[in-house]
């Protein structure tokens, strides 16, 4: 990925001919493309995306007002959020010219226009969003921070992350519950990367994924001979982690003839390969995780519960992604530029509509579901922009809760509310507080009331 800056596109959305002319030849350097409304402004962004915007808020069909202008102010962002809008008003519009910026206008500037001053406004928006992209280019070429794989907005998410940031530097064994697709893996890659062991090898193995005849040979290797077969001595996964960690996943599906050998080995931190006598020691740090019930498969003779107190040091509750407020939108538009990227896509973002209805359904298969979802949607979809029918789900009214007390319903609810705003607003605190219909120093007094920083 590199930044491009031969080409200096400038769009410049004006009604007023004279002004069109006036302005065209002032900005020496730059690709100039003149539009008259909104619609020609739009096919323009579309096509040439330019990186700096004039936008005169009086257009047709109504130039006297200025609604027509702040609705092409939100569409520009809604399309390219990193675009530089400058806002051109009336000498004495100063009303407008500060909505302008709470909606997510870069600068204003005030007519009558000295094409000079504007030519120096629009260079150092240009500069800024130069600057930008290449600190974007600079960050993508960084290694990843052990929480690249997660990506929440949720106060339920980021608790679990100051758990597993806390947990992590320690030698305890970690258990991960959550339904399938919660991002089980993701935390257990996470616990090791924050762990002095990081520099050494991360093994996962999927108990559910291999045969139950395999899997203590998987697990603890083998010497030559062992079994029909074993021409060879094979290591394990227990030994490849060695000095690291070991990644037990569906660990409800560890068959019960192995978790005594496995309850062994967390006691005695030693291991036997299968057709061995000697004894190897090892130093592995060991993480699991199960979307099953463990307590229950206790009462029923299906796991040891000496095996479970020993594999639950530090037990860790993943919520389903229904759970996670506001963060069902935040995926999908990371999932969205990720495909968008991977597929050379020429979809742009999602409908109103379609947003709603990723927020208003259920994930029954959490946070794999929506991904998959998205990238079918990216690849199938006829048109720039993702609709609920590309999405292809069935939205089902689910019945809230009895409310209990009325406090902490009206609570829940803000908090909720601005979850919502901040993640339809891409983390724009001033379009978040237009889409909530307060200030953006009322919005601020809600995040810290809420400690949602």
């Amino acid at each position: 990925m590199s930044v491009s800056k031969d080409v200096k596109r400038l769009m410049i959305v004006e009604d007023d001919e004279g002004l069109q002319s006036q302005l065209k030849w002032c900005f020496e350097g730059y690709e100039v493309h003149i539009a008259s409304d909104r619609q020609e402004a739009v096919s323009i962004l579309r096509r040439y995306t330019p990186p700096v915007v004039t936008l005169d808020l009086g257009l047709p069909p109504d130039p006297t007002n200025a609604s027509e202008g702040f609705a092409t102010l939100e569409e520009i962002n809604s399309l390219l959020p990193d675009t530089k809008i400058i806002v051109v008003t009336g000498n004495d519009d100063r009303e407008n010219a500060l909505k302008a910026i709470s909606l997510g206008a870069y600068d204003f500037y005030q007519k009558p226009i000295d094409p000079d001053v504007l030519k120096i406004i629009v260079d150092r928006a240009y500069q800024l969003h130069l600057l930008e992209l290449e600190n974007r280019v600079l960050a993508s070429r960084q290694p990843g921070s052990p929480m690249d794989g997660l990506i929440t907005n949720s106060p339920e998410m980021l608790s679990i992350c100051r758990l597993v940031e806390k947990v992590a530097p320690t030698s305890a064994t970690v258990l991960l519950l959550g339904d399938s697709g919660t991002g089980k893996e993701v935390l257990a890659r996470a616990v090791h990367e924050l762990s002095p062991r990081k520099s050494a090898s991360f093994v996962a193995i999927n108990c559910a994924a291999i045969p139950e005849a395999l899997l203590e040979s998987e697990l603890f290797g083998h010497e030559k001979g062992a079994f029909t077969g074993a021409s060879k001595q094979v290591i394990g996964k227990l030994e490849m982690a060695n000095n690291g960690t070991l990644f037990l996943d569906e660990l409800g599906d560890l068959p019960q003839l192995l978790q005594p050998k496995m309850l062994r080995f967390l006691q005695e931190r030693v291991i036997e390969r299968v057709g061995g006598r000697e004894e190897i020691a090892l130093d592995v740090r060991v993480v699991c995780a199960t979307h099953r019930n463990l307590e229950e498969m206790i009462n029923t003779g299906e796991f040891r519960q000496d095996l479970y107190y020993r594999i639950s040091e530090i037990s860790v509750d993943i919520p389903s992604l229904k759970d996670r407020t506001g963060d069902a939108v935040l995926l999908a538009k990371a999932f969205l530029l990720r495909y968008v990227e991977e597929n050379k896509s020429s979809v742009k973002t999602f409908t109103r509509e379609a947003m709603e209805a990723i927020e208003q359904y259920s994930w029954p298969g959490n946070v794999r579901e929506l991904e998959n979802k998205i990238k079918r949607a990216v690849i199938m979809a006829d048109n720039t922009t993702i609709t609920p029918e590309d999405l292809q789900f069935n939205l089902k009214d689910e019945s809230a809760p009895m409310p209990v007390n009325l406090r902490e319903v009206r609570e829940r609810a803000e908090i909720d509310a601005i979850q919502r705003a901040i993640a339809y607003a891409d983390e724009n605190v001033s379009r978040a507080a237009e889409y909530l219909g307060v200030s953006r120093p009322t919005l601020y007094d809600l995040l810290n009331k809420y400690n949602l920083k």
